[in-house]
């Protein structure tokens, strides 16, 4: 009975293991540059409609990281993996991808979207000159949430950045950009 139970979830994570491969594989070389930066701008105006002070905060930020789609998978291990553009004052000014790695007890599949203001030239410069930004190490970072978002004005805002998550679809046992690495990618 043991063996059989354990030759199961090998089995189950196997497969598990493979499906966000595959799916993170697909996603990943999907997009060319002028689509990527038509999602990121579809994106930005899906936060703006349904977050209204992040249009304020873009305004005073340096820089805007966007992020259309994440997907996110796992079974006991689990990753995630997206491709984003960033922009300043209104204009493209290059490509990165958002990577994820995890371990423990999960199960599921979502996508997401997020946005990362910049809201210095110190997280801006971090981003540009690491090889990579780890989310929660380096300039501070703040996830917005609901309860923030109502007291965000130009007077509130001290941290270097601000994050936000939108349009989660699919199911997954918890939703975290912590742990997350940014790194600069070229994309034609």
């Amino acid at each position: 009975m043991y063996n059989t139970r354990r030759s199961f979830y090998q089995i189950m994570l196997a497969t598990a293991t493979a499906l966000s491969i595959g799916t993170v594989s697909i996603q990943a070389f999907a997009a060319t540059a002028e689509d990527l930066s038509q999602d990121a701008s579809q994106a930005l105006q899906t936060l703006y409609k349904s977050h209204p002070e992040a249009q304020r905060l873009a305004k005073s930020s340096h820089a805007i990281l966007v992020f259309p789609k994440i997907i996110k998978a796992g079974l006991v291990f689990g990753g995630s993996y997206g491709e984003g553009v960033m922009t300043k004052s209104d204009k493209f000014y290059g490509y990165y991808n958002s990577v994820s790695a995890s371990w423990g007890w999960q199960v599921g599949a979502e996508s997401y979207g997020y946005v990362v203001f910049l809201m210095n030239d110190k997280a801006v410069q971090h981003l540009e000159k690491s090889k990579g930004w780890e989310l929660g190490v380096g300039p501070s970072l703040v996830v917005v949430n609901e309860g923030i978002a109502k007291n965000l004005s130009t007077t509130t805002i001290k941290d270097d950045a601000y994050a936000y998550i939108f349009d989660q679809q699919g199911l997954m046992a918890s939703l975290s950009i912590e742990g997350t690495k940014i790194s600069p990618i070229k994309k034609r």
